[in-house]
């Protein structure tokens, strides 16, 4: 007879400060990792108070399972905790994708929204993500929409964010490419650019 053990997530205490650990990604290096790339973000793409940042994470992604698989809440707090700290500091609007089953639907502050139509669901871990979720339940006077537009955003997990981008969305490769095992990646938008050989155009907005 096979008798199969039960891993659970160790604790591990480091200069007096227990942090858990779960498939080998220790969650307070999570905080660390996100925070480093929210900023990174921030200021290549030049973002100003009142932007908005839209975030698609797999939280299953982070811990090294199969997207869709190993939904962790204690991940997205760590990471929504960055992440929030970050944009509010900077008068950023946050706003995080949710997962497929909700047909990528955005939870965002209304404020950050203020026309768009509003659907009724509430995220939960299975049906939405765990980051969605937290968002949801974390963000002031926080709504869901079908879409919206943001002018960068960060992809944790390869979760496709770019239907809630604005035109013209622009690769940024972040010196910060991971967040736990998964791999980060990151766009910032630009205005297209209008007319034909006579035009002139702004070079800050580039």
């Amino acid at each position: 007879m096979t008798i199969t053990a039960k891993v659970t997530p160790a604790a591990t205490t480091v200069a007096d400060t227990t942090v858990t650990e779960h498939s080998g990604v220790i969650m307070n290096n999570l905080y660390l990792e996100t925070k480093a790339a929210i900023e990174e973000l921030i200021s290549v793409a030049g973002l100003k108070a009142g932007q908005t940042v839209i975030v698609g994470c797999s939280t299953s992604e982070v811990l090294g399972s199969k997207i869709g698989t190993d939904s962790s809440p204690e991940a997205a707090k760590e990471i929504f905790r960055a992440l929030y700290e970050v944009a509010s500091e900077k008068g950023i609007y946050l706003a995080v994708q949710c997962c497929e089953h909700l047909n990528r639907a955005v939870v965002t502050s209304r404020k950050a929204n203020p026309c768009g139509d509003e659907v009724n669901v509430v995220p939960q871990p299975k049906a939405g993500g765990s980051l969605a979720s937290e968002a949801f339940r974390s963000l002031p006077d926080a709504a869901v929409y079908e879409e919206i537009k943001a002018d960068a955003g960060l992809d944790i997990g390869l979760t496709l964010i770019g239907m809630h981008l604005k035109k013209v969305a622009v690769p940024v490769r972040l010196k910060n490419n991971k967040i736990g095992s998964a791999v980060l990646s990151a766009a910032r938008t630009r205005p297209k650019f209008i007319g034909g050989s006579r035009a002139v155009y702004d070079e800050n907005k580039l």
